[in-house]
């Protein structure tokens, strides 16, 4: 017999409003995500200009935010928001404790938030300071006292299966069969690892790069989709390149090198 299917309502009281989504950096969620949500202070503000001139142009509208908290050192406050014309239509869907669905919207507008090129240079050294953090490991030594050799003890059952013949430890342990399945590694160790790749050349293929690091395909991507640029068309489509302001931090680290 089948399992039963549970059956949601979905609320679509505000199915037909416009709603924005915003591809923002992981510095400046943490940072919303940090105001308490009871908090009514103000996370940011949205400037729309129009050059009144050339209305019908469309470079003639210009998006910007200006971050009203401070709480993280050298985030940036100004940042441009470049908005995408073709993209997917979307909806947005909200579920809330109690298992409720609801549409919240449809997706009117696609912006991909990036610092302004005054706050580039603090937030390239901010990028910096996270990268070299994240490599630091903070690695614990444990001294055991001395307990005449319990811990070294073989454990009860143990004592027949260990061989104290000498030819016996030379025999050739049976070869394993290559596991498909790979291991993350620790996320700085790879954005390090990342960035040695980008410093071999510009371009890189999802393919290559799972090769090249042995890493799963979708964990990847995640880190990617923070350090790199898509691109989609011209001479290099398909491929992964690093954002400008880390292409200024691999530039800034080897020429103090």
């Amino acid at each position: 017999m089948e399992d039963e299917q549970k059956i949601t309502d979905l609320e679509t009281a505000r199915a037909d409003r416009s709603v924005w989504l915003m591809k923002c950096p992981v510095v400046v969620a943490k940072s919303w995500q940090s105001v308490p949500a009871d908090s009514q202070q103000n996370l940011s503000k949205v400037v729309v200009s129009l050059d009144p001139l050339h209305p019908e142009d469309p470079s003639s509208l210009q998006f910007s935010m200006e971050m009203a908290g401070g709480e993280i050192a050298n985030m940036p406050k100004s940042y441009s928001l470049n908005m995408f014309k073709d993209f997917v239509p979307m909806c947005i869907f909200s579920e809330a404790n109690q298992g409720k669905v609801a549409m919240e919207g449809k997706v009117e507008h696609k912006f991909d938030m990036t610092p302004q090129n005054k706050n580039m240079e603090e937030y390239r050294k901010m990028c910096r300071e996270r990268t070299n953090k994240s490599m630091v490991k903070n690695r614990q030594i444990q001294v055991i006292d001395n307990d005449r050799g319990v811990h070294m003890r073989p454990m009860p059952g143990m004592i027949g299966l260990i061989s104290t013949n000498p030819k016996e430890k030379k025999k050739a342990a049976p070869v394993k069969a290559p596991e498909v399945k790979r291991t993350r590694r620790d996320r700085g160790e790879l954005e390090h690892i990342m960035f040695k790749l980008f410093e071999r050349q510009p371009n890189w293929a999802l393919k290559q790069l799972v090769i090249e690091t042995d890493q799963p395909a979708q964990f990847l991507k995640e880190i990617l989709n923070d350090l790199c640029v898509y691109n989609k068309r011209g001479t290099n489509q398909g491929t992964y390149e690093l954002k400008p302001e880390y292409k200024k931090s691999i530039e800034d680290t080897t020429a103090e090198e």
